[in-house]
Parts: C-alpha cells; structure tokens; sequence
C-alpha cells in the first residue's frame, strides 16, 4: 500500500480512497457508495490489518455505541464487500472475524 502524505490518498491495487475528498475510485472512476459506506471504508482503511469491532465501527460511522441487537455495522459491511467485490472481483478487502468483528487486508 502507498501512502502520499501530501493528498491523503492511498492507492491499493486499481482502489484509491480519498478521505479528504470523500471519495473512492476504482480505475480512477468514482465507486458509488453510501456516506455510511464510504465512512466504514475510510474507518478500515485507515486502520489497515487491525481488527476493529463492531462497537468500534458503529461509534465511528455513526457517532454513537450501537444497540445491543443492532446489526447495522454487519449490514454495511455486506453492502459494502458487494460493491467491492462487483468492482474488484480479483480482491478480498475485508476480512470477518467471528465474534470480534472486521479487519481491512489488501494482503490478505
């Protein structure tokens, strides 16, 4: 993974996400996300290869600890792999670990 330190933004294969931009690209052309969506990716990518629970993801997408029975955080990332993957059928970003919750790979 690269890191340009004078845009923010860090290109990973044929993927860029551009926090200061809000935006994601793939192939240069804008990824259709969500604000949530694109808030969750920018939440893993900037914490690449470290595991972050579902509490951890609720409460900085949206702003807030989650329900106990709140499924949201596994519903985005749903959405969020099926974009991912119609666009970059060859890769595997997000990783789930059962019980804990999801870790951004481009490694694998």
């Amino acid at each position: 993974m690269e890191v340009s330190s004078a845009t923010e933004k860090t290109g990973l294969g044929k993927l860029e996400v551009r926090p200061e931009e809000h935006a994601a690209l793939v192939d240069g052309r804008p990824l259709s996300l969500t604000v949530r969506e694109l808030q969750l990716l920018v939440t893993l990518w900037s914490n690449p290869q470290r595991i972050l629970t579902r509490d951890e993801l609720h409460t900085s997408v949206w702003g807030t600890p989650p329900r106990r029975d709140d499924r949201s955080v596994d519903v985005y990332v749903s959405r969020l792999r099926a974009k991912l993957g119609a666009a970059l059928p060859d890769q595997k970003l997000i990783y789930t670990h059962n019980g804990i919750g999801y870790r951004f790979s481009p490694d694998g």
